[in-house]
Formats: C-alpha cells, structure tokens, sequence
C-alpha cells in the first residue's frame, strides 16, 4: 500500500506530512477542500483494502494518519507469531524430492518473508561484535 499512495502522490496523507491545512483567509476553503477529499479516498481505499473486521475498528478514525497508526500497532503485534512461524518452517525445511533451484526459492522466499516482519527499530540497530580477550 506504501508504494501505491508513493505513486498517487499521497503518502503524506498516512505518514502526517499532509496535515489538516490552518484557517488562513486565502484560499483557506479551497486547500481544506482539497485535504478532505484526499483523506477521505485514502481512508475509503484503505478501508476496501482490508477485512470487514479490520474495518470497524477503524470507524472511529477519520485522519488518514490516525487510521495508519492503528493498523500498524495491530499487525506489528502479529507479526512476532508470524516471525516465530516462519522461522520454525525455514528450520523444519529439508529438500526432499525437490532440485536445488526449487529448495532455494523456498529458502529465499521464507527469508524474504521474516525480512518483511521485522520491526524498523530492529532494522536500524547495528550489530555489535564482542571479541573476548585471550587472556581473560
């Protein structure tokens, strides 16, 4: 969904750069406009996106960024279950029957999907390498 409103010009809807525009005398009914209508197909968008489930708890949302916010608290928390599922699948793999190249696609594609789970926070931090003296 990122990369669809990237494309459409209206990340800054969902990511709060795009905020609700100030009472300026010019031309302040115009962009107020305007802001409202963007918000409201993105919130519409997002909304036909997702389960019905999903989507009453959002009803209680209407800036585009608050509705972002509270699907990325909800699937952060899952995704720890799902992180823990692909990673019992990639150590439960063996090649069986399959060639190389069938073996490695599953491979790839099971890291690719524990890639996509992990938090930002994590993906920014650095790894330290503890070297522990001879001598000690």
């Amino acid at each position: 969904m990122r990369n669809f409103f990237k494309g459409k010009k209206m990340w800054g809807y969902v990511s709060g750069t795009y905020v609700i525009p100030m009472n300026t005398d010019e031309g302040y009914a115009a962009l107020i406009d305007v802001w409202e209508v963007n918000n409201a197909k993105i919130v519409t968008l997002i909304n036909n996106s997702i389960k019905h489930s999903i989507g009453i708890q959002l009803v209680k949302y209407e800036i585009t960024k608050e509705v972002w916010d509270h699907l990325q608290r909800l699937f952060i928390q899952s995704n720890f279950t799902k992180q823990y599922q692909l990673e019992n699948d990639i150590r439960a793999l063996y090649k069986k029957n399959k060639s190389i190249h069938e073996f490695y696609s599953v491979v790839i594609d099971l890291w690719d999907q524990v890639a996509l789970t992990e938090l930002a926070e994590l993906k920014a931090c650095v790894p330290i390498l503890i070297v522990e003296s001879i001598n000690d």
